[in-house]
This record gives C-alpha cells, sequence and structure tokens, in this order.
C-alpha cells in the first residue's frame, strides 16, 4: 500500500543562477487530492567562482563538463548535507533534485543537467530523486516545461500559472488536458544587464522604469522565429547567448534603454501567449524571482487588464519550482506519471527521473 505523507526537500537551481533554492516539502493525499505544507527553505547563493563557470560552461569540451559535473554534484551534495544537519531534518524520504542545466537541446535529442550524478546520494546522505528531463528527451519531447504537472495538482484554483525567472514559461488547462510552454527570456537577460551595470539584478525594475523603448529594437525582437512557432515548446540559454543578446547589441543605446526594452518585450509576450484564450474573469498566478520586479508586472497588467494577477506568499513565490520537482520525485517513488506529453510533447505520459539509494550510490 502506498503511503499518504511524504517528508521530502525540493532542490532547484535555475538560470538566473540565483543560487540553489531548497525547500522542506510535507505531501500528503487524501481521496485522491494533493496537499503540501512547506517548512524550512534557503536559498543557498554561488560565490563568484561559480557564477562565472555555470555563465560560460556552454562553451566547455566534453571533458571540461564531465569534470564540472563532478565537481558540482559534490558542491550540491555538501549543501543539501548542511541544510539538513543545521535545521535538525530528520526521517526524510527523499531528496528531490532537479540539478543545474547547462545544455538543453531537445532538437538534437540532447540536456544536460549537472548534479544528477549517482554520488549526489553518498554527498548528502540520502536517497535522491533527480534527472527528470533526459528520459522525455528520449521519447521525442523537449523535456520542459516540468512544471506544468504540478500546477496542475497543486494550484488547480487559477486558470493560469506564469512563472517568471530565468525564462518565463506559462501552464493552463486547455480543452481538457494540460498545456504549457516557454514564452521568452525573462531574468537572463535582465540579470546579464544589471550586471553590467555592477547590480546581481533590476530591483523592482528600477533600472528598466528608467530606460526608454527602442522601438526598433523592441519590433525585431517580437519577430524572432521562436514566437511564431507552436506549442510544445522551450527555450535554453543557448537562445539567449546566440540570438537574443547579439540582437541587443547590435543597437546602440543605453543600458538602461536595453533593459527597458526588453522589459516590455517579455509583457508584450506573455500577453502574446495569453491573446488564444479567454482572459475576462480569469485568474493567473504569477511566481519566480520576476514577480518581485514591480515594473514588469505592471506592463504585465497594462497588456491584459481583464486578467486577475496573484502573487502568493513570499515563501511559495520563492520555492515553487522546488517544491514542484520535490512533488515530482514523490510521484517517482510512487511510479506514477509525472511528465506530460500534452506538455513536452513526448510520444507518452511518463514517470520519468533516477533514484539513487546511499547504499547503491
Amino acid at each position: 500500500m502506498k503511503k499518504q505523507v511524504y517528508h521530502v526537500l525540493g532542490i532547484m537551481s535555475g538560470t538566473s543562477l540565483d543560487g540553489i533554492d531548497i525547500a522542506e516539502i510535507y505531501f500528503e493525499i487524501k481521496n485522491d487530492t494533493w496537499s503540501f505544507t512547506l517548512g524550512k527553505c534557503a536559498t543557498i547563493p554561488y560565490d563568484e567562482k561559480w557564477v562565472t563557470r555555470l555563465k560560460n560552461a556552454i562553451s566547455f569540451t566534453p571533458e571540461e563538463l564531465d569534470s564540472l559535473n563532478n565537481e558540482y554534484t559534490l558542491l550540491l551534495g555538501s549543501i543539501i548535507n548542511e541544510f539538513i544537519t543545521s535545521h535538525d531534518i530528520q526521517n526524510l524520504d527523499a531528496v528531490c533534485s532537479h540539478g543545474h542545466t547547462i545544455l538543453h537541446q531537445p532538437q538534437n535529442g540532447f540536456t544536460l543537467q549537472i548534479g544528477n550524478l549517482p554520488s549526489v546520494a553518498q554527498y548528502c546522505n540520502q536517497n535522491v530523486v533527480c534527472n527528470f528531463r533526459v528520459q522525455d528527451v528520449e521519447l521525442g519531447g523537449q523535456g520542459a516545461p516540468l512544471v506544468p504537472i504540478g500546477d496542475k495538482i497543486l494550484f488547480s484554483e487559477y486558470d493560469f500559472c506564469l512563472n517568471l525567472g530565468g525564462f518565463s514559461n506559462i501552464s493552463l488547462e486547455f480543452e481538457n488536458k494540460r498545456i504549457a510552454f516557454d514564452i521568452s527570456p525573462v531574468n537572463t537577460v535582465l540579470n546579464f544587464y544589471a550586471n553590467q551595470l555592477g547590480f546581481n539584478f533590476d530591483n523592482q525594475g528600477a533600472i528598466s522604469r528608467d530606460g526608454v523603448v527602442n522601438l526598433d529594437l523592441l519590433n525585431k525582437l517580437n519577430a524572432l522565429e521562436y514566437y511564431k512557432t507552436q506549442f510544445p515548446k522551450s527555450l535554453g540559454f543557448e537562445f539567449v547567448k546566440a540570438i537574443v543578446l547579439p540582437l541587443i547589441e547590435f543597437h546602440s543605446i543605453s543600458t538602461e534603454d536595453k533593459m527597458r526594452t526588453f522589459t516590455e518585450h517579455i509583457a508584450y509576450q506573455a500577453w502574446q501567449a495569453l491573446t488564444n484564450f479567454n482572459l475576462l474573469n480569469k485568474k493567473m498566478l504569477i511566481t519566480g524571482g520576476g514577480a518581485y520586479n514591480t515594473f514588469l508586472i505592471e506592463r504585465l497588467q497594462h497588456y491584459v487588464p481583464e486578467l486577475t494577477i496573484v502573487i502568493p506568499d513570499a515563501k511559495t513565490l520563492e520555492y515553487k519550482e522546488a517544491l514542484i520537482f520535490g512533488l515530482l520525485g514523490v510521484l517517482k517513488l510512487r511510479n506514477e506519471i509525472n511528465v506530460l506529453s500534452s506538455v513536452t510533447g513526448a510520444k507518452h505520459n511518463h514517470c520519468s527521473g533516477f533514484i539513487y539509494s546511499i547504499d547503491a550510490s
């Protein structure tokens, strides 16, 4: 008989490079309905050396990637172990970890999340469920986004769930199935330019607010081919590095104007993604670091005034992805579907991820 209550850690490291999110979660299932409670949560920031390595890893050789993977797995396992020890967390069913995406090329049948080596179980001294994307790509899917099944199970009271992280992505029920897709880059670009001005990020959108929209750049961004393709579709940092940043850099404008223009682009593309759905009297949950960007939220609300935007409590806002990867891990432990083909485009729904036990690792 399957358990009804699970005690896990959910671990997420996003493309924004803010750090490693760790969330202690209690899940309970009653009458086929899941509920959750968040316990101790923390974001462990990367030091400058790791930020630089993770930013540059897209250009690493296979040998360099192997070395990075081993070192990052050790770092991740050590951080998880320290979190467990410092908060005196006991009797965990599993650590459910996403790892950190370095390469995402589903069109080439390839995706790489480092930190998912079997040794991570030994390093954190816990059973680990991880590496959720690889199997989906092998089944012909995009390997992303994976969060929508959690939106469906845990946040069904909302008509739309929008995440504003390194990239924006949305999920919703459409024609009796869950659909989701990546919309556009967000903090991968805004943080890049904030860094040039000496800031880690654009606090509440203050830098962007002072800029001016460059219409030529905005029009060219909105005309990119990705936005014309139908879902399922997903984005990786390759898109930002090869296409978005060169296009922005082609324009000789101030950094503030670049950020202002890109903020408008983010809001406009989110609106475009919503235009095919009835928005009147509907609710949208917004999470991810971009939810703190009040100027971005203002611009989004400008485009969708008929939509009620809900920003949750800080813990849910900041740790929603870690929470849902915790759920994906629990579903894997139960051998139940945790990836939806309607979202990723895979051949069929499936139960994805690897389980590494302390003894077998």
